[in-house]
């Protein structure tokens, strides 16, 4: 059973989320907080296996509490859950190290699998937000940043395929490559790059122009 902490200033959003996570009988909310603050708070007597988090809320934001969260030792990931899909505030939660940004008005289903894959350290984004995502970031890098130069030839392939969303076994398959091989090229991309999951990864690599739209997969 995932453990899950639900932050947000309305008593009876997290009504709601509580019964739709639950729903699938996978995940358990254990936890409620009403702010950024009071999370930061409630993780310290009670541990969770995700924080699920709105942005805007008194006190302290989803962003702010986020940065908090993810720069304690042994964190749990941090996923954002809002109405809001401004492209400032989705990168603005990723660097702040949110493994996840999703909009409250997704299907249940794929709510809850999303949160299920930030559990496993995939990537865990709004399908509706990737779009905008690729689109945002490829006008704005003519030339691959520098810092791609750390990676090796095949690393590079496997942020790509990343980038897309696949998981290790799909791009293990796609690569002709073991999952384990996979896990070793992931762990050390997001350590070459100074990153912190899957998620910040993916970004990463339209930010540094590395995936750009139409360039095929």
């Amino acid at each position: 059973m995932v453990r899950v902490m639900v932050v947000d200033d309305e008593a009876l959003v997290r009504s709601g989320l509580r019964m739709v996570l639950e729903h699938g009988g996978e995940l358990e909310v254990v936890a409620e907080a009403s702010s950024g603050l009071e999370a930061l708070q409630a993780l310290t007597s009670r541990p969770v296996d995700l924080v699920l988090l709105d942005i805007r809320m008194p006190e302290m934001d989803g962003i702010e509490a986020a940065r908090r969260i993810a720069s304690s030792p042994g964190a749990p990931p941090v996923v954002m859950l809002t109405t809001f899909s401004d492209d400032a505030l989705i990168v603005g939660a990723i660097r702040a190290g949110a493994s996840g940004y999703l909009l409250k008005s997704m299907p249940p289903a794929e709510l809850r699998a999303a949160v299920l894959d930030a559990v496993a350290g995939r990537t865990s984004l709004a399908p509706s937000l990737v779009d905008r995502l690729v689109q945002e970031y490829a006008s704005r890098h003519v030339s691959p940043a520098p810092e791609l130069s750390r990676l090796t030839a095949r690393e590079l392939d496997v942020l790509r395929e990343v980038a897309a969303g696949l998981s290790n076994v799909e791009i293990g398959l796609r690569l002709f490559v073991s999952e384990g091989t996979v896990k070793t090229h992931v762990a050390s991309i997001l350590r070459k790059l100074g990153l912190r999951d899957r998620t910040q990864a993916a970004v990463a690599a339209y930010e540094m122009g590395l995936v750009r739209p139409g360039a095929g997969g």
